[in-house]
């Protein structure tokens, strides 16, 4: 790594967050000594900006801006700054329909709440897994502007999820839920590799002087446009042959390895 890092993206589910549920101690000593040398740490999440990814950020860093809802949401935690992204309105009656229509598991997201109809298991378990309440309710009692929909889908119904042509649909996994694929859905051209650009833009940092660190399909946006992507030992097939470089499993905590690299470039 010939140049100074500066700026780290940090996924949550398979590199943060492995199948024990909670972020090991060392993770954060690791994040607080990178910190100390000057790099800037950005959660970039799939999940929203509240329930526990908003209590992982405010550890990495609660002075700076992170990315939720894959890049639909962008937040300043020190400021309060929000620069989301809203979902087209004709999409989110669209996706309304269908989730009703097929009986799967549908959740929509604004900057700070978020709605579920079905009362089926995967969507309890799935508020656990965000740290948040379970409250069925109709899909209209979310307040506008929404900024994502996510699906909850077994992985072969993920694979024939075909999005509508103004949105951006991304994949996503966690171990905490093994059997579920998380299908993610932003406006057109709204991705973590966008949100990477813009907060690295925010701290006038060179995209070369940028590392990501992922493992799974949503994280592929964001690893194609730092020039450091780095991809977690149990990463998918193509998160590993995108990046330059492959750390440890997460539950063997390969996301210090990475953090450690960052930090002896300085």
């Amino acid at each position: 790594m010939r140049s100074l890092i500066a700026l780290i993206g940090i996924d949550v589910d398979g590199t943060l967050v492995g199948r024990s549920g909670e972020v090991p101690d060392i993770v954060w000593q690791t994040a607080a000594q990178a910190r100390a040398a000057g790099i800037h740490l950005a959660l970039c999440s799939g999940r929203p900006a509240f329930g526990l990814a908003a209590e992982y950020a405010r550890r990495l860093d609660d002075d700076g801006w992170h990315i939720f809802q894959n890049g639909a949401s962008i937040i300043n935690l020190a400021t309060h700054q929000s620069r989301s992204t809203p979902l087209p309105e004709g999409c989110v009656r669209g996706l309304i329909t269908q989730a009703r229509e097929t009986g799967h598991v549908l959740e929509l997201y604004g900057d700070d709440d978020y709605v579920v109809e079905s009362e089926a298991p995967w969507a309890r378990q799935h508020a656990e897994l965000l740290g948040l309440p379970f409250k069925p309710q109709p899909f209209e009692a979310l307040s506008p502007p929404l900024v994502r929909g996510q699906w909850l889908l077994k992985p072969e119904d993920a694979r024939n999820m075909v999005a509508p042509a103004d949105l951006e649909m991304a994949e996503s996994t966690s171990p905490l839920m093994p059997n579920v694929s998380f299908v993610g859905l932003t406006r057109k051209g709204v991705s973590k590799g966008t949100a990477m650009r813009e907060i690295a833009a925010a701290y006038r940092v060179d995209m070369r002087d940028v590392m990501y660190i992922g493992d799974s399909g949503n994280d592929l946006s964001a690893l194609r446009v730092v020039g450091h992507p780095i991809a977690m030992g149990n990463a998918d097939p193509k998160v590993i042959a995108t990046a330059a470089r492959t750390v440890g499993h997460v539950d063997d905590v390969g996301v210090v390895e990475a953090l450690r690299l960052a930090i002896e470039s300085r």
